[in-house]
């Protein structure tokens, strides 16, 4: 491990200004990085897994649609006055520990354009972005894991799964270089939703990443180029990847999404399972629902065979009337 790099300040950018289609109309006023998983919104995850993970000061990208998402993060003093005395319910709204900062995307551009827009509030610091769509649930928070690799190897760091027999052509797929570590491979290249058949392996890269600054040289470039329309990050790490700049971690945890509706509401149910407080009462009632709809679902089976029965025999009857 390099010392200066294990001593180096981390940062945390969130990128959220995207439109959130997939849940219109509820999007249109309300961002889905406040969709709550029961009472605690989505963005408010990654907050904790940057804090877990020592990062003091975090920068949210959001545009000029999400001003509720600073609203959130700042202090509710009326609110406060209400629940005076009450010791749990005050900790449930009082402020982060960690230093929030917005800015706002002007302009949809992409997600290179985005990352344009953190270089004065990194600096000279590595930083971990987080996609809120994406949540990770580990013992050692994400951040953490990416961290480490940093620490140990200096370049930038995409988090990946492997999806071994999975269809993985919606996601970005790495072509993985050597092995230099457990779960740890160098980077040739991402391959931005691959056609089937045509992925360079099983690895996509998922919502998290640590960049270095290095990454600011190469995005200036790429604005240059891209002076109309947008671009993405995928061309920075590509860039990156060529000078062996790049690493992948496989990491540990399990990832879910929730930046589409079943995705979203298959991470809600787990989510709730995990709660004491409800998970019993929780799990009755899904029992119950299944049940009920198993025999729904057997019941119209059964009158879709009658009807088809009934309509056969008509047909069968009806062509022995010609017949004679």
């Amino acid at each position: 491990m390099n010392k200066t790099q294990s001593n180096t300040k981390v940062k945390g950018v969130i990128l959220a200004a995207g439109y959130g289609t997939r849940f219109l109309p509820a999007s249109k006023t309300l961002p889905k990085e406040l969709f709550p998983l029961i009472n605690k919104p989505v963005i408010d995850f990654i907050i904790t897994e940057m804090i877990d993970a020592g990062i003091e000061d975090i920068l949210i990208i959001t545009s000029r649609r999400k001003k509720v998402l600073e609203d959130y993060f700042d202090r509710e003093i009326e609110l406060e006055t209400v629940l005076a005395g009450k010791k749990e319910q005050l900790a449930k709204i009082a402020p982060v520990n960690a230093n929030i900062h917005f800015v706002r995307q002007k302009e949809m551009k992409g997600t290179g354009d985005a990352l344009a827009l953190c270089e004065s509030f990194v600096g000279d610091s590595p930083f971990v972005v987080a996609y809120p769509d994406d949540l990770v649930f580990a013992e050692v928070p994400l951040a953490q894991q990416l961290i480490d690799v940093y620490n140990d190897t200096g370049k930038s760091v995409l988090a990946v799964q492997n999806m071994p027999g999975e269809d993985v052509s919606r996601y970005g797929v790495i072509s993985p270089g050597a092995q230099v570590a457990d779960n740890t491979y160098k980077v040739k290249s991402v391959v931005e939703k691959p056609a089937v058949g045509t992925e360079p392996s099983n690895m996509v890269s998922l919502g998290r990443y640590l960049f270095t600054p290095e990454i600011f040289p190469v995005i200036r470039s790429l604005q240059k180029k891209h002076r109309v329309g947008e671009f993405y990050q995928t061309e920075i790490i590509n860039e990156l990847a060529e000078n062996n700049r790049v690493m992948a971690l496989d990491f540990e945890g399990k990832r879910y999404d929730t930046g589409e509706p079943l995705g979203y509401l298959k991470t809600i149910i787990d989510y709730a399972l995990d709660d004491q407080s409800i998970n019993k009462n929780l799990l009755a009632y899904l029992e119950e629902l299944v049940l009920e709809k198993k025999s729904q679902l057997c019941e119209k089976r059964i009158d879709e065979l009658k009807q088809g029965v009934i309509k056969n025999t008509s047909i069968k009857m009806e062509e022995e009337k010609q017949t004679v």
